[in-house]
């Protein structure tokens, strides 16, 4: 897992500087196709889909094509060995467009798409993108004035359990605790690690300056430290304590915390500066604590491949077929065009629930930062999937379900 929503670039100690400004050009999304999803679904097969537009009539501009192209390319292996959770496709249909995608010609990748796919709506089709970035805050990897924040690594006493091994009707699901005698119970939440309940339990990788930066890296789930003589060590999730997320930035706009033009990312981030005290409360209400690694290379999403700005999201793998390519079209320009589902998100729940990743830098920041669109996404898979699907559910197979 590498998303979650929104993210943080910290500031070194001593230095402000203004959060940078993303301007959206906006765009008129396609209109979604009429269609009743299935009231609480668990799938996207059970959900319910509908066979999309030709895709001769969507604008897929030949530069996006290229760049989900590459990005469809290294998530081939991956497509072909998992098992899809949304009960859409199966390894073997996507053969075919993975053995072709080797060898496409350069400017040749919208016309592959043309041919190896078609467009597929999920439920209704209506859809919420928001941004991640790659953030970079202050750290240093001994304790000292200044750099006083734990990064900790997985803690040794972490259990993680799959609970499919148990039951099939459990499979898909996983828990995470600790030992207690000879019972499985919660593990530390935020609170208490922060209260340094982890002393011994865990390897602390650095020491974050800001403890407000660091918690918007672990909602994004990865990032650099940048150390005091400039050297940067990269860090990516490794576990989580399996507490459930809480977005902090719901729960400050709900209690009227946030004012006029604060509910972007930057926003929330300048008000927990402003107000120490009351922000480490808040932030403690999200009890999700995650645990890094050190990575070298570039960041890594839930798929295991390397995610690209403008090209690699985040969905919910029970919806969207990790490593498929997703056409969204959006109410924002800079959100409409061609991605492809690489990572996971804690947040990123349910049918056309979309984080797209924006890289690493100031600009990936003021995007991902503010981005809030609204549309229509279409998922672009193997042409013959919507037909045998629809076989077979004339012919009575069960609805798949996690």
């Amino acid at each position: 897992m590498l998303a979650a929503c929104g993210g943080q670039v910290a500031r070194p100690v001593g230095v402000v500087r203004p959060a940078p400004v993303a301007r959206p050009v906006p765009a008129t999304p396609l209109p979604a196709i009429a269609a009743t999803p299935t009231a609480g679904a668990l799938t996207a097969a059970s959900t319910g889909f509908v066979a999309g537009p030709a895709l001769t009539t969507l604008p897929i501009r030949e530069d996006d094509a290229a760049r989900a192209l590459s990005a469809f390319r290294a998530s081939c292996a991956a497509l072909q060995r998992r098992t899809d959770a949304s009960g859409l496709t199966r390894g073997t249909d996507w053969q075919p467009a993975c053995t072709a995608a080797a060898s496409v010609a350069d400017g040749a990748a919208r016309a592959f798409f043309l041919q190896y796919f078609e467009a597929v709506q999920v439920g209704s089709g209506q859809a919420f993108a928001t941004g991640y970035y790659e953030p970079e805050i202050a750290a240093a990897r001994d304790r000292q004035p200044g750099y006083d924040v734990p990064i900790y690594a997985r803690p040794s006493d972490l259990i993680e359990v799959d609970l499919g091994l148990f039951s099939d009707t459990l499979k898909g699901r996983k828990v995470r605790g600790k030992v207690s005698g000879t019972g499985l119970v919660p593990y530390d939440d935020r609170t208490a690690i922060e209260q340094g309940s982890l002393n011994g339990r865990a390897q602390i990788i650095a020491y974050a300056a800001d403890p407000v930066a660091l918690f918007f890296l672990q909602v994004q789930g990865s990032g650099r430290l940048r150390l005091p003589d400039g050297s940067i060590i990269r860090v990516g999730y490794v576990s989580q304590n399996g507490r459930d997320y809480t977005g902090i930035g719901a729960l400050m706009k709900k209690r009227g915390l946030l004012g006029p033009g604060q509910t972007s990312m930057q926003g929330i981030v300048g008000w927990l500066h402003d107000h120490p005290a009351d922000g480490a409360a808040i932030m403690r209400e999200n009890k999700s604590y995650v645990f890094f690694r050190e990575q070298t290379g570039a960041p890594k999403g839930a798929l295991g491949v390397s995610v690209t700005g403008g090209v690699s999201a985040a969905a919910d793998p029970k919806f969207v077929p990790l490593g498929a390519p997703i056409l969204l079209s959006m109410d924002r320009a800079d959100a409409s065009r061609l991605w492809v589902a690489q990572d996971t998100g804690g947040a990123i729940k349910g049918a056309n629930r979309i984080d797209t990743f924006w890289g690493a830098g100031p600009d990936a920041e003021a995007t991902a930062g503010g981005m809030s669109a609204r549309g229509t996404a279409f998922l672009l898979l193997p042409i013959g999937t919507v037909a045998r699907l629809t076989g077979e559910r004339a012919n009575g197979a069960p609805i798949a379900q996690p």
